[in-house]
């Protein structure tokens, strides 16, 4: 049964307060006099009037319909929302860390300055680079870093290459970064069993190409089978390799970019190394090079000359700053954290543990549920609801339904290129048995589509709100309340 919950201006009795202010002991003067008559209230404010046991209650019950990895199995495909170990939380509450000044000289933060310096040596080895550049705050930024970086390279080199080569099954920030930097987007096609195209790659690569972006694994939870071969067409030609680093839970320790024939990575902290998620930020999307394009890298570099840590602006081939100060250092302590505690062999296992969780649940389910490509994913497996289509069932009324059950639906209508796309992505830190449990539920929503269609078609049931009309949401927000 569905739960209603009266909105707070509904709630409480007229000379309810939650607080007494104490009595005035300063001069008291008449607002009339301070404030032009136009501005002034003629009517008193229709606040909610409510105890504070009202108001507490009423708070904590909203903060308990938030849903986050700390409240329940959150398998939304291609973002890997895994859980945060909380020492990661105190590290970058330390005094030492948090209390810092962004404009204090070098000198006095050399700790801050370290940490930064082993943080870029760190990502430079998971990634196969040379250099990192830790200023992009979110993987969009990475991206939209690393492609300026390489119009950089390539105009010192005077060369005008102007055209993005970007698989049909890419992340959507992958054109938006091209056309974002003045480039043109050239798409091409995958081939059946969700690799790329090698005839429609060499098709349109030649001196025009600046790069090609591409996720590996892929978007649709697959490794890229053929990405020595795509490596060399693309340098072959004279572009550049840009790895989207979204999807790197599934390699840490494993396989590293820069051995696969990349030339530009972004790494997204709080996907791949355990920082906060979700809810517009914070985030952190740095970059990493090959060493011919570090000098074109956001100024500045921390540098170590044996002795002092100190900030490099002097970069004259440098793309400039990309962000206020150096990037977002709380998110930057977060993921260091969470490097040092797991060391190389963790972070490998973390990465193995992802892979087996995701093909544990697509062992389990595609033969309920379609599944479009016959090979081991990755991290994450894509699903579709071709075998429920037959009873009016789309992919939408699943997640609804699942919804019925305490979990958030996974990812959904992504990968654009598979119709009715599920995507489900359990990352390394959730146990058999939550796996088991969430399996079991899909397995129950697959039999309700044959037997109960209906039941599937109007979920969810027992929210607090029921089926929405989406389209209707979007184009005609209500977002004022009116006193009826």
């Amino acid at each position: 049964m569905r739960k209603s919950k009266a909105l707070v201006f509904e709630m409480g009795q007229p000379g309810r307060r939650a607080l007494d202010l104490p009595e005035c002991d300063v001069p008291a003067q008449d607002a009339a006099a301070l404030i032009p008559e136009k501005y002034l209230r003629r009517s008193p404010a229709a606040l909610p009037e409510i105890s504070q046991l009202e108001l507490m209650r009423h708070y904590t019950g909203l903060s308990q319909r938030n849903f986050g990895v700390d409240s329940g199995f959150y398998p939304l495909g291609s973002c890997t929302m895994k859980y945060n170990p909380k020492i990661n939380e105190e590290a970058c509450r330390y005094a030492g860390f948090a209390m810092l000044h962004p404009l204090q000289d070098p000198d006095t933060v050399q700790g801050a300055l370290e940490l930064l310096y082993n943080m870029e040596q760190y990502l430079a080895e998971i990634a196969g680079m040379d250099a990192v550049s830790m200023q992009p705050v979110a993987g969009a930024h990475g991206e939209l870093t690393g492609i300026k970086v390489i119009q950089a390279y390539h105009r010192h080199r005077g060369e005008a290459r102007n055209k993005v080569i970007v698989p049909d099954s890419a992340h959507g920030t992958n054109p938006a970064t091209a056309g974002v930097s003045g480039l043109e987007t050239v798409e091409i096609k995958s081939y059946a069993d969700g690799s790329i195209n090698l005839d429609a790659l060499r098709a349109v690569v030649g001196p025009d190409t600046a790069a090609l972006m591409l996720t590996n694994p892929s978007t649709l939870g697959l490794f890229e089978k053929n990405i020595e071969a795509i490596a060399e067409i693309v340098h072959d030609a004279g572009g550049l390799l840009y790895y989207d680093g979204a999807n790197a839970n599934a390699i840490m320790g494993i396989v590293r970019p820069g051995d696969m024939g990349f030339d530009v990575v972004h790494f997204n902290l709080h996907k791949t190394f355990s920082t906060p998620h979700g809810g517009g930020g914070p985030g952190s999307g740095p970059i990493g090079v090959k060493k011919a394009l570090a000098p074109f890298l956001p100024a500045p570099l921390v540098t170590f000359d044996g002795e002092k840590y100190a900030l490099d602006f002097d970069r004259p081939l440098s793309i400039g700053k990309v962000h206020s100060f150096y990037g977002n250092f709380g998110v930057i302590v977060r993921a260091y954290a969470y490097i040092r505690a797991m060391g190389p062999d963790g972070l490998r296992q973390a990465s193995e543990d992802a892979v087996l969780n995701a093909n544990y649940c697509l062992a389990r389910l595609k033969e309920k549920y379609h599944s479009p490509f016959e090979r081991f994913c990755m991290h994450e497996c894509v699903l579709t609801s071709k075998k429920q289509k037959p009873h009016g069932v789309r992919t939408l009324d699943i997640a609804k339904r699942l919804l019925d059950h305490g979990y958030h639906p996974p990812t959904i209508y992504f990968p654009l290129i598979v119709e009715e796309a599920l995507m489900i992505e359990p990352t390394e830190t959730e146990s058999k048995e939550t796996l088991d449990g969430f399996i079991a539920t899909m397995l129950t929503i697959a039999k309700e589509a044959e037997e109960q269609p209906e039941m599937v078609k109007s979920a969810p049931h027992s929210t607090v709100v029921g089926r929405l009309d989406e389209a209707t949401a979007a184009r005609k927000p209500v977002v004022r309340w009116k006193k009826s």
